[in-house]
This record gives structure tokens, C-alpha cells and sequence, in this order.
């Protein structure tokens, strides 16, 4: 087990730790935690940490904690985040000059600098942020070119894997997820907005991010109304066009409608756009009320299952303009309940794919509702 590992491994736990103690007072095990998080030292290359691995990781656990106990460590991480992010950004930068596709992991949520970019929004260092945001701004605003055709800046060289190959995706793929696609930095780019951090073209780049997400809103088979967005595209398939009649998908935070919707939410509320908001909405309600769609859920996760759904569709709510997704979130709790009673919680650990982010999810949506540290700023959810 990874212990500086958020999405799968010790990190997660003591996240979950971390806001169970600031709820109830007793620090007894999330000091635990935190001892076990740090006492082997912590993936800091450049290459290799990011906000789910290593350093960043664990500043940002410490940071949800926001413990006195924690404040000197916290201050050395936040120094080697910033210093990470800058070196992430500036090879990102030179490999945007080359009009290259760039890896998946190098702007994504999880490795990439969209998930460094949430770490130095949380911790105040606007220098550092206003590098990442000049860097999103970029990524959304300037084509490169795959196999001879004009893409977008996000166009992933890879395949949905992580690795290059020469089948299917040869040429890479197009990804409109939130853990690894376009939606997430659109929702940075968002999310900084309606902090007050701004940099030159950023309107621009929300704009165009919500045109993309709403042309590619399409219908999906069978009746209900339902529209979502496709999984990844290869090349091929992307130089197509939206095409009618999507097969129904698996309704996740990590790929499916709700996570995109939530950042095309964002992107509509900070750039006071009401078609896209609507749009939004109109999907992430679709993909509760389509049971094939719900029927291809088969764990509890946060990345791919009920937790991740019902904590998605409950920020999702909070600003929607009508009550239809609230009115369903509590068949949503029965329904990841009645799994939970079925199937027990996860045996891993961690908040992607494990126990901590199930118990985190139930513990975030209990009523009465504890005090809010924003631990789920880390998915992008707010």
C-alpha cells in the first residue's frame, strides 16, 4: 500500500481522518494518520508527484486538517508543491510551443497540473496559480495538431491507458472527463474565476470550453429526454462530429455526465451563461433518471460507483435552478445504502476506489450536516 498515495492508498485515510476530526474534536487518529503518511519519505519529482501522489498529497491532507500541529510541515510542502507546479508548467509550456499533443497526465486532475493548480488555489500562493491558469488558459484556447489534423490544446497524445499505442488510439483520443479530461481544467478555470483569480484570456477559455461541452451534449438512445457525453473518442471518431443516439453510460464522477456536467455547471455560473447551465442540469438529471444508465453502476467508489454519484449530484443541486436533482438525491442514499447492506464497504483503502471515500461521502452527507472543510475540492466538485 502507498502511503503517500490519495486516490488508493494511506493519503485517503487520513483525509477521511483528518475531516471526521474537524467535525468532532478528537484528533487522536488523525494524528495517527498523519504520522503514518509521513513517516517514509514523500514522491517529489516533478515527474512522478502530483495532487494525488506524494508531496502534494499529503500537503493537501494536511491542509483540510488545518491543524496548528501541522503548520510547519504544511509551510515546507506548500514551498516543494509550488516548486513542482512551476517545473510541470514550464515543460508543459515548451511542449505547447512545438504545437505537440500533450500526455494525458500532464494537465489532468489526478497527475497533471490541473490537480497542482486545485493544491495552490486552496493554499493561497497566487503566483504559482497564475502560472497554472495561464497555462489552462492555453491548453483550451490553442489547437495542435494529431496525425496531420487541428485538435484541441487538450487532445491526449496517449490512449485512454496512459500509455501511447499503436491501435484504436494511435493518434491519442479525445477526453471529456473530469479526473482526466477537458472538464477539469474548465472547472479550475471556473473555480478560480469565482475566487477572484483571473489571468488574460481566461474568458475566453471558459467560453470556448462551454461551447465544446454543449455542441457535444447529444442525446442518448431510448426515451427520457437523456443527453450526455461520449466517452473517449479516437481520432477518427472525434473528426465526426456529435452524433445522436449515445449508447447509455455509467453515470460517474471520474468519466460519466455527472462529473462533466458539474464543471460545465461551474464554467455556465462563473461565466453567467444560462443555455449552458440548463444544459448541464438537463444532463445530470437525465443520467439519475435513465435506469439503464444507473444499472451500469456495480460498486460504491467515489470514482466510479454511488458514492462519487450522490456527492456529485449533491453539489450539483446546491445550484441548480430547479429541484429536480435535489428531489432525487434521497433515493440516490437509499439506493448506495441498500449496496452498502448487499455488498459492505470496499475492502481497499483510499478516496478514489476504496473505503475512505465512501465513509467521507457518508460522513459529508449526514445529517445534521457537519461544518464543511471543502475536502472535496480535490474532485473538482467545488
Amino acid at each position: 500500500m502507498i502511503h503517500d498515495d490519495l486516490g488508493s492508498g494511506l493519503a485517503g485515510i487520513a483525509l477521511h481522518e483528518m475531516v471526521v476530526a474537524r467535525a468532532r474534536g478528537d484528533w487522536r487518529a488523525a494524528h495517527a494518520a498523519a504520522q503514518a503518511v509521513t513517516a517514509l519519505p514523500l514522491t517529489g519529482h516533478p515527474d512522478e508527484a502530483g495532487l494525488y501522489r506524494g508531496v502534494p498529497a499529503v500537503g493537501y491532507v494536511l491542509r483540510v486538517a488545518g491543524h496548528p500541529a501541522y503548520a510547519r510541515t504544511l509551510a515546507e510542502l506548500d514551498d516543494e508543491t509550488a516548486a513542482i507546479a512551476a517545473a510541470r508548467v514550464a515543460a508543459g509550456q515548451r511542449r505547447m510551443d512545438r504545437g505537440r499533443p500533450a500526455r494525458m497526465a500532464e494537465y489532468d486532475l489526478i497527475s497533471g497540473v490541473t490537480g497542482l493548480g486545485v493544491y495552490l488555489l486552496r493554499s493561497g500562493q497566487d503566483a504559482a496559480l497564475e502560472h497554472v491558469l495561464d497555462y489552462l488558459v492555453r491548453l483550451l484556447t490553442e489547437p495542435v495538431t494529431a496525425a496531420g489534423h487541428r485538435v484541441p490544446g487538450w487532445w491526449a497524445a496517449d490512449a485512454p491507458s496512459g500509455v501511447l499505442e499503436d491501435g484504436p488510439f494511435g493518434a491519442g483520443h479525445a477526453n471529456f472527463g473530469l479526473a482526466h479530461g477537458v472538464a477539469g481544467p474548465l472547472a479550475l478555470l471556473a473555480l478560480a474565476g469565482r475566487s477572484g483569480h483571473t489571468v488574460d484570456g481566461q474568458q475566453r477559455a471558459l467560453d470556448e470550453g462551454i461551447a465544446f461541452l454543449v455542441r457535444w451534449a447529444q442525446p442518448r438512445n431510448g426515451d427520457g429526454g437523456a443527453v450526455g457525453w461520449p466517452g473517449p473518442l479516437p481520432l477518427n471518431t472525434f473528426l465526426q462530429g456529435p452524433a445522436a443516439g449515445l449508447p447509455p453510460s455509467r453515470p460517474s464522477w471520474c468519466y460519466g455526465t455527472p462529473g462533466t456536467g458539474r464543471a460545465l455547471q461551474l464554467a455556465a455560473l462563473a461565466r453567467h451563461n444560462a443555455l449552458a447551465r440548463e444544459t448541464a442540469e438537463h444532463a445530470v438529471l437525465g443520467s439519475l433518471t435513465d435506469p439503464r444508465q444507473l444499472a451500469r453502476l456495480d460498486d460504491a467508489t467515489v470514482c466510479h460507483g454511488w458514492a462519487g454519484l450522490l456527492l456529485t449530484c449533491d453539489r450539483v443541486a446546491a445550484d441548480a435552478v430547479s429541484d429536480g436533482i435535489a428531489r432525487r438525491l434521497p433515493r440516490l442514499r437509499a439506493q448506495l445504502d441498500r449496496h452498502l447492506v448487499r455488498h459492505a464497504t470496499p475492502q481497499n483503502v483510499g478516496l478514489l476506489t476504496g473505503s475512505a471515500g465512501v465513509l467521507l461521502t457518508l460522513h459529508t452527507l449526514s445529517a445534521p450536516r457537519p461544518v464543511q472543510p471543502g475536502w472535496e475540492a480535490c474532485l473538482l466538485l467545488n
